[in-house]
């Protein structure tokens, strides 16, 4: 469904505030910031100057991408379900040309084993047949933004959510099933890879990723080591680019961070020391 139009798209967007310009025209071209997701209420008045009914991703985003400190955004609901030719289109609609975005992709494809949400029927709690489907991805995620959206594909994220028991591989099957799936990848498109498992960052994966020119998504999150000890490792720059996740503290869960920060309309609590990893990163 797109986004319908009403009077309040004719409003005339405020100037940005000069302070914020002036910190952009500091970055270098090369390094861009961005949210994960886009659609928050609590922006209202920094980012959106518009009345918005219900999410409306469509034209928010428009919004979204005038702010100066923005220069990419994540796709996040692409993680639940891949976003249609018509979807992509609607957004594109509402970008500046070339403006990149990082999505996620679906779980369909990353999850070994799917999670009990309705959404999989009867194939809830039950080892996924299409984990790592490479037709299945080109066909469901890639194709459409082949048609809709390329100019503006910046980035395919593959979250791997964390596994247990005897869904977690070894490093060796694991990165002989992640080599196998990228190696049936097109080429002319970016992947990266984001891991929920320490167990797995090993040089054997990091192998996978430089033969593929995948790159390694740093993250910080609740069961993962922080970024800073991420950057310790040796094969963490294997592609010509690089993802940064800054997410959560690490041993804080995403439940307890939403009710922590919810409607996200300041900087609560801040965290010198991701900054100063995130500093490392890009220098």
């Amino acid at each position: 469904m797109t986004d319908q139009p009403d009077l309040f798209d004719a409003a005339p967007a405020p100037a940005p505030r000069p302070e914020l310009v002036e910190l952009v025209r500091q970055l270098p071209p090369n390094i861009k910031f961005g949210t994960s997701t886009w659609t928050y209420d609590g922006w209202k008045g920094e980012v959106y100057h518009r009345e918005y009914r219900g999410l409306q991703p469509a034209r928010r985003l428009e919004e979204y991408a005038r702010y100066p400190l923005f220069g990419t955004v994540g796709i996040d609901s692409a993680f639940y379900d891949p976003p249609s030719e018509e979807e992509l289109a609607a957004y594109a609609k509402h970008l500046p040309p070339g403006f990149p975005c990082v999505s996620k992709v679906w779980d369909r494809i990353t999850a070994r084993r799917l999670n009990q949400d309705g959404r999989w029927g009867n194939l809830a709690g039950q080892r996924n047949p299409d984990f790592l489907n490479a037709q299945l991805f080109k066909d469901a995620v890639l194709l459409p933004y082949a048609r809709a959206f390329r100019d503006h594909a910046g980035c395919f994220v593959f979250e791997f959510q964390a596994m247990r028991g005897k869904d977690l591989p070894d490093p060796l099957r694991w990165a002989d099933e992640l080599d196998g799936f990228f190696a049936e990848l097109p080429r002319d498109y970016r992947y990266a890879v984001e891991l929920r498992n320490p167990e797995l960052l090993h040089e054997l994966h990091g192998e996978v990723l430089k033969r593929h020119a995948v790159a390694h998504v740093f993250n910080s999150w609740s069961d993962m080591p922080s970024i800073g000890k991420q950057l310790e490792l040796s094969w963490v720059f294997p592609a010509g680019f690089t993802v940064a996740r800054a997410l959560l503290r690490p041993g804080r869960s995403y439940a307890d961070a939403v009710k922590l920060f919810e409607p996200y309309e300041r900087v609560q609590e801040p965290n010198p020391e991701l900054r100063l990893d995130l500093i490392r990163l890009m220098e």
